[in-house]
């Protein structure tokens, strides 16, 4: 058994080790909830260019509907620069916690990967996420005399900006017409919508 696996590992072919003299996009860990921060100060050095990919969506708080602007990684960004040259620099910038590796070997992500995240960002590096309303959506009211209530949609009525909805109410099931910025549809995760 113990010649078998050191032959498996002996014809396993060892994937090649990228150069670390080129420049090439690393993931890097942020502190929590400063990829912002991180991605500022790594900005400001020579020979680094950032992607930090971010989400805007709407979240429903006390004070009804607000937008909010959150990292599409948590917790992670992208740099491109020469590992040799500026492992120390990156490493140390502010709002960076490291550089992701495995055990020595720090992996890089391909260009095309990125380009395809760039695409969808834009420039500014925020995508915006909007829901459109439709019949039998799950959503939740987040302001008004039904605020906290769970509902679904029974009618979308563009021209009005307001939505009809059933929902249980003291027992009862009753249809009401609420306006669209009231309600809030019901995901997971901004991204599972």
């Amino acid at each position: 058994m113990h010649t078998r696996i050191a032959m498996e590992r002996t014809t396993t072919p060892r994937r090649k080790q990228t150069d670390d003299r080129e420049p090439a996009w690393y993931c890097l860990r942020s502190q929590h909830k400063h990829e912002h921060i991180a991605a500022a100060h790594l900005h400001m050095l020579e020979g680094v260019t950032v992607f930090c990919p971010r989400i805007r969506f709407k979240r429903a708080t006390r004070r009804g509907l607000v937008w909010v602007t959150e990292a599409m990684f948590p917790g992670y960004l992208f740099a491109r620069f020469e590992l040799s040259e500026m492992h120390r620099q990156v490493r140390y910038a502010p709002g960076v916690g490291g550089i992701v590796r495995f055990a020595d070997r720090y992996p890089t992500i391909e260009d095309g990967a990125l380009a395809q995240l760039r695409d969808h960002t834009g420039a500014a590096e925020i995508k915006e996420l909007n829901y459109e309303l439709s019949q039998g959506d799950q959503v939740k009211i987040v302001t008004g005399i039904f605020a906290g209530l769970e509902a679904v949609v029974t009618q979308v009525l563009p021209a009005k900006e307001r939505v009809k909805v059933l929902m249980d109410f003291l027992g009862r099931q009753i249809q009401a017409e609420v306006e669209r910025s009231n309600v809030l549809l019901e995901v997971d995760h901004p991204l599972a919508a």
